[in-house]
């Protein structure tokens, strides 16, 4: 399958279709927009074999990942780019588990000269 086509999935419209490389009559990359995203993604070559719910499972897949790493915090890293091991996620406030905020002192004693 090469042609285009529609759908919608969870208030967004999906326009996929078939893109080759000048000179290629035969390779080619699914690509598909998204209303609401600016950018334009090719997550995997076309197949001989590929079908409508195929290609429309697979898209969705990877959209819906890239959403979820998009909204994850990003990975602590030393300046190896390495993820360093020793640091924790730091807590969301007000959840189960979070340390309570740090009490402020009432009075200060005012400096001796």
């Amino acid at each position: 399958m090469s042609e285009a086509f529609e759908f919608e999935e969870g208030g967004r419209t999906y326009n996929c279709r078939v893109e080759r490389a000048k000179g290629s009559l035969t390779d080619g990359w699914w690509w598909f927009v998204v209303t609401g995203d600016s950018h334009r993604y090719a997550p995997f070559p076309s197949a001989k074999g590929d079908t409508v719910n195929a290609v429309k499972t697979r898209i969705l897949e990877y959209h819906q990942n890239r959403l979820a790493r998009r909204a994850a915090p990003p990975v602590a890293r030393n300046h190896w780019g390495k993820p360093r091991k020793d640091v924790a996620a730091p807590p969301v406030p007000g959840a189960p588990g979070a340390p309570a905020a740090p009490a402020i002192e009432a009075e200060k004693k005012p400096r001796s000269a």
